[in-house]
């Protein structure tokens, strides 16, 4: 699935010829790193807006942290970098394109999602050898 929109996103820009960012190896800010890293711990619900009854929960109970970055461009990244925990390589399409619409490019995409899987990978070995 994630292939498949990998390439539908891509298409859109296929006659162009490649920017920069396409051309010079994917990286990541270490500011950028720390919220991959902190997306770990977030929850899908924290990508939706709250309703009326979490609202009203908070005004009684008092409201949790919300884990939404003031930066678009690195909630972005928050939001892509909590569905690729989730999900892996299976995000929607148009979550893909938000992503790349916020400046990222499709190769950091591609290599964040590489990494949460490494480390996934990782984590369940150590699960196994315990």
């Amino acid at each position: 699935m994630a292939y498949l929109a990998f390439a539908e996103v891509a298409a859109g820009s296929a006659a162009a010829p490649a920017p920069a960012s396409f051309r010079a190896k994917p990286a990541f800010s270490p500011l950028e790193w720390s919220v991959v890293a902190l997306a770990r711990r977030d929850k899908v619900a924290s990508l939706r807006e709250p309703g009326r009854v979490a609202v009203a929960m908070g005004v009684l109970f008092g409201e949790r942290p919300n884990p939404r970055l003031a930066d678009p461009k690195l909630e972005a990244l928050r939001r892509m970098a909590v569905l690729s925990w989730r999900h892996g390589y299976e995000v929607d399409t148009s979550e893909i394109r938000r992503f790349v619409d916020a400046g990222y490019d499709l190769r950091q995409y591609e290599l964040m999602v590489d990494s949460i899987a490494a480390d996934n990978a990782r984590a369940s070995g150590k699960r196994r050898a315990a």
